[in-house]
């Protein structure tokens, strides 16, 4: 079993906005469904199997734009949270540029199987591609590209700890990875976890992003409700959250 939040359309997308000005919007992702239509979801197209993708949804965001707004950066398609859109092809150049130079903070948070023993701490492990024919599948290789991530444990119960997860570098996956190469597997990963069997969803969600797009205005900070599937668990250890609707 696979899983996905309810189908939706696009006056629900609509719903999900979190912030808009001239240049960008930044929405909240729902997991469960990919951003863009990829080699999967076209191959399952072919099949008649449905290719639900977020990027369809996308006309229902040009609040009179000509153009419907573009990704500027990705998530997987089971992770939630804080994604940004260009409104036009400036404003994606700017943001390519701020992304690449590392200068746009983001913060996820993610439910652990077990967890550290120190309060905060920095995985630094280089990551390549576990093998040529599932390139998106990564793991920790010597000779692969450096990547860095910074942790701190928001709580721990009943051996699950929430932790507040930056990243330093951007590569694939790179989260999940790096937990799950320290001892702490994201909850519900089906890929370096125990979520195999798709009955647990995986806990990993774009909690805040903070962009410096104007320079001389204060920064962009915009923060996503946490989603209902991990309500639960983040109760179960002790956080008071009101899950997205």
């Amino acid at each position: 079993m696979v899983f996905s939040e309810p189908i939706w359309h696009g006056r629900d997308i609509e719903a999900r906005l979190l912030y808009r000005d001239a240049l960008m919007l930044v929405i909240d992702k729902p997991a469960g469904i990919p951003v863009h239509r990829g080699p999967q979801s076209a191959s399952a197209a072919r099949e008649g199997k449905g290719s639900e993708n977020l990027e369809a949804f996308f006309d229902a965001l040009r609040f009179g734009l000509p153009r419907r707004p573009a990704l500027a950066h990705r998530l997987d398609r089971d992770t939630s949270g804080c994604l940004v859109l260009g409104r036009h092809h400036k404003a994606l150049e700017k943001l390519a540029l701020l992304f690449k130079q590392g200068k746009i903070a983001k913060t996820y948070w993610a439910v652990v199987e077990g967890g550290p023993a120190e309060a905060e701490g920095l995985i630094d492990l280089p990551l390549g591609r576990r093998d040529a024919e599932r390139g998106w599948w990564m793991k920790v290789d010597p000779a692969g590209a450096p990547s860095q991530t910074r942790w701190r444990v928001l709580a721990s119960a009943e051996g699950k700890s929430l932790l507040a997860l930056t990243p330093l570098t951007g590569r694939t996956h790179q989260l999940r990875v790096h937990c799950a190469a320290v001892g702490f597997p994201i909850l519900g990963d089906p890929i370096y976890g125990t979520g195999r069997n798709g009955v647990v969803p995986l806990h990993l969600h774009a909690r805040a992003i903070e962009i410096p797009l104007y320079k001389n205005k204060p920064l962009i900070q915009v923060e996503a409700p946490v989603p209902e599937h991990m309500a639960a668990a983040l109760g179960a250890l002790g956080e008071a959250v009101t899950p997205a609707s």
